[in-house]
């Protein structure tokens, strides 16, 4: 029995509570904290209510190292499940550094003022975590997470050696809005807005936003265009995977997304930089940000499925073989079950089984680790137990 603090009561943080009460055999206490008390109030009645379950709440200022620290030793948990924003990320690390308790994540650092993203923050934490004798897992959501996960298991069971990964993305979801992001918009569109890039023979390559597209069949969705963007995952993956020599990630975007996008781009909304309105600085993307649907107000009317997966090519035995590894999540069946969609229900589910295998001993490490230097299969197990099951199809 363990004691597990989730910081961030979003979309996503709401999920992993649930979870976490769902795991009742692993999880005996749960304290779900955010800035916005008001939101950890409304988790803790659904939990309740669906679950059955009683939690606590607390209020907490996650920029804020010490009054982070207070509530970590006030709680006393086993481990800090970090779902607020990714620029919070060091912030939570150095508190879980000074209280002495394992740190959890589902996405990468970056900083406010850069649209950037890479582990180079975080990895500069390794020797701190490996001389506290603490574990941080790093990215233990769906993508990345559980794409990385794939390719550990593929290595394991599938390849001798692995020579490409495709990461494929797909959300053919309809929430009714006329534009929308799924998670966190400031982040989503920074995100998408970025630079492409993808590794190969070696070395980076950098595209456009949205310059390359492909067709893929995704199982329980069908055809559809995806574009080549750039995904935390790949930094780490290409460390990890033995004799890889190319890896991608694709994402798909529908045309009235796109044509939003694009719009705003060209009338300045998507910068994040500050501009004077009559005397006051305001940074457009954190406008825009408050103008948009709130993520979490999407479940009720979403309809839809996710189809997210790793094509993986490579050889066996000395012979090509290629499969995909896959998991369908259905929108309106996560709504059912926890009042959510399912994009913040793949990103939920592997950040409580990520906390899970931690806690129970299953994975272990000191210093600063990656989904995918784990042992793929007692996660994997949990992973379908809890909500989502993954297939292997060979191509």
């Amino acid at each position: 029995m363990s004691r597990v603090l989730i910081i961030g009561a979003g979309g996503v943080g709401g999920v992993v509570a649930h979870k976490c009460a769902q795991a009742a055999a692993v999880f005996d206490h749960i304290t779900l904290a955010s800035r916005t008390l008001a939101r950890c109030e409304n988790i803790r009645r659904q939990i309740k209510e669906l679950q059955g379950r009683d939690i606590d709440i607390a209020q907490v200022d996650a920029d804020n190292v010490p009054e982070t620290v207070a509530l970590i030793r006030k709680v006393k948990p086993d481990v800090v499940i970090n779902v607020a924003l990714p620029y919070q990320d060091l912030p939570i690390m150095d508190a879980c550094l000074e209280a002495g308790v394992p740190y959890l994540d589902t996405a990468n650092y970056e900083p406010r003022d850069v649209a950037k993203f890479e582990y180079k923050w975080q990895w500069a934490y390794r020797e701190r975590y490996e001389k506290a004798g603490l574990m941080a897992l790093l990215g233990s959501g769906f993508d990345p997470g559980v794409t990385n996960v794939f390719c550990a298991y593929a290595q394991k069971h599938h390849f001798d050696e692995i020579h490409s990964v495709d990461i494929v993305d797909c959300n053919a979801g309809s929430h009714g809005k006329a534009f929308a992001t799924n998670f966190n918009p400031e982040i989503n569109l920074r995100e998408v807005t970025a630079n492409g890039r993808y590794w190969e023979n070696g070395k980076w390559i950098e595209t456009k936003p949205m310059e390359i597209s492909e067709v893929f069949d995704f199982p329980g969705v069908g055809d559809k265009k995806a574009y080549l963007i750039y995904h935390e995952e790949l930094e780490s993956l290409v460390l990890n995977i033995k004799g890889l020599k190319r890896i991608r990630f694709w994402m798909t975007f529908g045309d009235e997304y796109l044509t939003h996008l694009r719009v705003l781009g060209n009338v300045g909304m998507l910068r994040i930089d500050p501009v004077d309105y009559k005397g006051t600085p305001v940074v457009p993307m954190e406008l825009l940000k408050v103008l948009l649907p709130d993520p979490s107000s999407l479940a009720e009317k979403y309809t839809g499925k996710t189809s997210i997966g790793c094509i993986i090519e490579g050889v066996k035995d000395g012979k090509p073989k290629k499969i995909f590894i896959y998991n369908i999540c259905d929108h309106a069946e996560c709504y059912k079950e926890v009042r959510a969609q399912a994009v913040s229900y793949t990103t939920a589910v592997p950040a409580m089984v990520g906390a899970m295998m931690m806690v129970t001993g299953k994975w272990k490490k000191a210093g600063v680790q990656h989904m995918e230097q784990m042992d793929p299969d007692p996660f994997l197990e949990q992973l379908a137990k809890f909500g989502l099951p993954w297939h292997v199809k060979e191509l």
